[in-house]
């Protein structure tokens, strides 16, 4: 069940997205040059796609992997090539036209079916395996975990996805952050305690039976962003 602040808060990520960074994510998730702060976080997102990449099989073949929040859809591109029929989803309207412009042509063995919509619908069925990368991180911890558990319902493998980590390098950018006049501020991010996350997802009824997995921290420049997996009984 969505809960209000979910609701809220993913009204308010697709309005940013859509209408305020459009121009801004594009050239950041591209080759294009960008300033030094941003390129910092673009190799952060590197490493983050590449870690979440190597947490799965190499082998995708006859696996249907649910893309959740997937922007201008890389790592989508990059499952699909392993063979995976790929259900890549996001809010933001603009980042999946980009996404469907950018994809090539052979994807080889496998596929992807880009769509507009929330990563919760159960309308979008069953999956072996879902990435959401540094798609929950502007969610606060409860509603992270809450997300992270109606995935769980519908997933049969592994659920790997991102956190912004409570530190107090992240929290002094938030700092600077709210510097920015208001209308160029994104959805602010909600750190939480790594201790906190995994106690969490411990006590999530929906994540019963289900194992702790690997965890990894990546952090370059004002990029900061936990990797964290859960595993199926």
């Amino acid at each position: 069940m969505q809960t209000a602040t979910y609701q809220q808060r993913r009204g308010q990520i697709e309005t940013y997205f859509d209408r305020t960074a459009n121009d801004a994510w594009a050239r950041l998730t591209s080759d294009a040059p960008v300033s030094r702060i941003r390129a910092t976080v673009r190799a952060g997102r590197d490493r983050m796609r590449a870690t979440l990449l190597s947490w799965l099989p190499d082998d995708l073949r006859g696996c249907r992997l649910l893309d959740a929040g997937c922007g201008t859809g890389a790592l989508a591109v990059e499952a699909a090539r392993r063979g995976a029929d790929v259900v890549a989803i996001d809010v933001a309207t603009s980042l999946i036209e980009l996404a469907r412009e950018r994809t090539p042509r052979d994807l080889g063995a496998g596929s992807i079916d880009f769509r507009v919509g929330d990563m919760l619908d159960p309308a979008l069925g069953r999956f072996d395996h879902v990435v959401a990368m540094d798609s929950l991180i502007h969610y606060r911890a409860e509603d992270c975990v809450g997300a992270v558990s109606a995935l769980a319902v519908r997933t049969g493998r592994s659920i790997v996805f991102t956190y912004a980590p409570r530190t107090p390098a992240l929290a002094a950018m938030h700092a600077v952050g709210r510097l920015f006049p208001r209308s160029e501020r994104a959805p602010s991010i909600q750190p939480v305690a790594e201790a906190a996350m995994q106690r969490l997802l411990k006590q999530a009824p929906a994540l019963g039976g289900w194992h702790a997995g690997r965890t990894l921290r990546i952090a370059s420049g004002f990029y900061t962003s936990q990797a964290n997996e859960v595993r199926a009984p």
